[in-house]
């Protein structure tokens, strides 16, 4: 199931160059600072884009701790050109076909599209918050990752969410859809700076 990553790239691209440079040691609801998480987005754009070309150079361990020192003097450029980067690659139906590795670890490729998916909506989310820009997503966006947060908040999966997600943060059902995933993802929906 090829999904279009292209609209969440896009958001999250615009939400990087909307961050203040003030902003840069701000919290975030990811427990770093707003220039580690752009750091982290950095890292995980060009890490995802390789998975999906099934590039594997230079990838084989975890991704380094995210740190704001990383970020190139023009970051509000060079970030969004590697999320647009990101989504083409993605774009290419052999992306989502066969097994790719992320992060050291072998799986599907349709698997590692979605956790790409994830990283962007999430870290969207963590960003927009902490800088207090809007963020509203489309749903046709969140529906192909309500499944695998779903999943991944099953009991039994703690040991799988260590170090991806927090514990789940509890959502009434009839919230927005944005909602229920940030809180499946161990997020409160009413985080705030």
């Amino acid at each position: 199931m090829a999904v279009n990553l292209d609209p969440a790239t896009t958001q999250l691209s615009e939400i990087v160059r909307g961050v203040p440079d003030d902003m840069l040691g701000a919290p975030t609801p990811s427990d770093v600072s707003v220039g580690a998480l752009l750091d982290h987005i950095r890292t995980f754009a060009a890490a995802f884009t390789a998975a999906a070309r099934k590039d594997f150079a230079g990838l084989d361990g975890p991704p380094p701790a995210p740190d704001a020192s990383n970020l190139d003097p023009d970051w509000r450029e060079s970030i969004p050109r590697a999320l647009d980067e990101l989504a083409r690659a993605w774009s290419d139906a052999d992306a989502w076909d066969g097994m790719t590795r992320i992060g050291g670890l072998d799986m599907p490729g349709e698997a590692a599209g979605i956790v790409a998916l994830d990283e962007v909506v999430l870290h969207g989310w963590d960003l927009a918050r902490a800088t207090r820009q809007p963020y509203d997503v489309d749903a046709g966006v969140l529906e192909p990752l309500v499944g695998f947060v779903t999943h991944m908040a099953e009991p039994g999966m703690v040991d799988a969410r260590n170090g991806l997600f927090g514990p789940v943060v509890s959502v009434p059902d009839d919230a927005p859809l944005l909602d229920r995933v940030v809180g499946l993802t161990g997020r409160d929906p009413d985080w705030s700076p």
